[in-house]
């Protein structure tokens, strides 16, 4: 990529998870598209979301790169896309770009990046996880978990949308 050019990424792939009592939210599902709102994801469902953040918009929805699962994977972790509870798994963008502040357009949405999330004992739940290794994995996922944002403009995204910089976080616009 040239110096100066925005860094670009695409929607890998679009997660979510209807409710269901008595039923965490993950893993989440791979859908096609989706609408975001100020809620998230329409259609999905996150209970700690709901329940322990009373729905707080800041934590809207959840971004994982897919080059974080791919590594995670490498490390024997044999995570997929949506197991970790992520809306939007991301490609092309590195993780630390997504930082708190930043804001991106993703399809006809707009997101700010709001704050990191932090690995939960819920994930103990994966199948390749379980309650002897959940421990190791949480640390594994220490500052790798994803981030959460909101939702700045409503709109609809679709499997392989680009996601840039929104214009007010293009680079000369500073």
């Amino acid at each position: 990529m040239p110096d100066g050019a925005p860094m670009r990424g695409v929607v890998h792939q679009l997660n979510a998870k209807s409710e269901h009592p008595g039923e965490r939210g993950i893993p989440k599902h791979a859908i096609d598209e989706a609408t975001l709102s100020s809620g998230g994801v329409v259609g999905d469902f996150n209970r700690d979301r709901h329940e322990e953040h009373h729905d707080d918009p800041a934590k809207a929805i959840l971004l994982l790169p897919l080059e974080t699962i791919e590594q995670l994977d490498r490390e024997g972790w044999p995570v997929r896309p949506g197991d970790l509870g992520e809306n939007l798994t991301t490609e092309g963008l590195p993780y630390a770009a997504l930082a708190p502040g930043t804001r991106w357009t993703v399809g006809a949405a707009e997101i700010e990046i709001s704050a990191r999330c932090d690995p939960c004992t819920v994930l103990y739940g994966l199948p390749y996880v379980g309650t002897a290794r959940g421990p190791e994995f949480l640390k594994t996922l220490i500052g790798r978990r994803g981030w959460y944002a909101r939702v700045v403009r409503p709109g609809r995204v679709r499997v392989g949308d680009p996601i840039a910089p929104a214009a007010a976080d293009a680079p000369g616009d500073r």
